[in-house]
């Protein structure tokens, strides 16, 4: 693929796409992108050399735009996060895009709700039992709203007595974050190796033991050891088994 055969410089496609897009665009879509323009218009050679855009070229276009953004002040810059690249206005222009917005101003989480974020961001997967031995308060309610905001999912049961459910971050809380991936956390490393409070696991469930008066007697155990070798015994012979029943009549299977 060469620039010098076309009018519309890679950067200027990649800006092009992620300006219109209302997400972020990640590296393969990108790929799929181009290829997609170039089978949809193989007659049109300023289109069709870019079928096989590579990986690295792609990323070389990322930083020029980036490098750009910054030396001439704009307003917006390229975001990278774990699902891809996307066109942003820089937080300093906030003030003036909520009021562009207002319907859109998204209530903030409260210091009970970040803080519980927070330990799941740094230690997931985790119960909510473990949760509120950090804490020392129930979080019914603050893992609700992480729940219903996006900001964390179920991610399986743990594998202890009575199978709690694990909760971990999504891919919102990283995109949300403009995280690339969780290392980017500030210190992770060092937080993730903090000893926290566990939760106590529940005892081990015991089977109920019987009343005494329902334990087997030893002369009632050799007796239905007795009948069940007199059955055995009498299905070997080929010959019917006959069991009492109860009222004195005889019922025979």
């Amino acid at each position: 693929m060469s620039e010098e055969k076309t009018p519309f410089p890679l950067p200027r496609i990649v800006e092009a796409i992620l300006f219109a897009s209302q997400k972020p665009v990640a590296f393969k879509e990108l790929a799929t992108i181009f290829k997609g323009a170039a089978d949809g218009a193989k007659e049109n050679p300023l289109v069709a050399c870019f079928a096989k855009v590579k990986q690295d070229e792609i990323a070389e276009a990322i930083r020029q735009l980036e490098a750009e953004y910054q030396e001439t002040g704009r307003a917006f810059e390229v975001r990278e996060s774990a699902a891809g690249w996307q066109l942003v206005t820089r937080a300093d222009f906030a003030p003036w895009l909520r009021q562009l917005f207002p319907e859109n101003r998204s209530a903030r989480l409260s210091a009970p709700a970040l803080e519980t974020l927070a330990i799941i961001a740094y230690r997931q997967p985790i119960t909510r039992a473990d949760l509120e031995a950090v804490r020392g308060v129930a979080v019914d309610g603050v893992m609700q709203t992480l729940l219903d905001r996006g900001l964390v999912r179920i991610a399986g049961r743990a594998e202890v007595p009575g199978r709690p459910l694990l909760y971990e971050t999504t891919q919102y809380f990283m995109e949300h974050f403009g995280l690339r991936d969780l290392d980017e956390l500030p210190n992770a490393g060092e937080l993730r190796r903090v000893p926290l409070p566990t939760a106590t696991p529940p005892p081990e469930e015991r089977p109920p033991e019987l009343p005494l008066g329902d334990v087997p007697a030893p002369q009632a155990l050799e007796t239905e050891k007795a009948v069940e070798k007199a059955l055995e015994a009498a299905e070997s012979a080929g010959e019917p088994s006959e069991i009492p029943a109860e009222d004195g009549n005889e019922e025979s299977e």
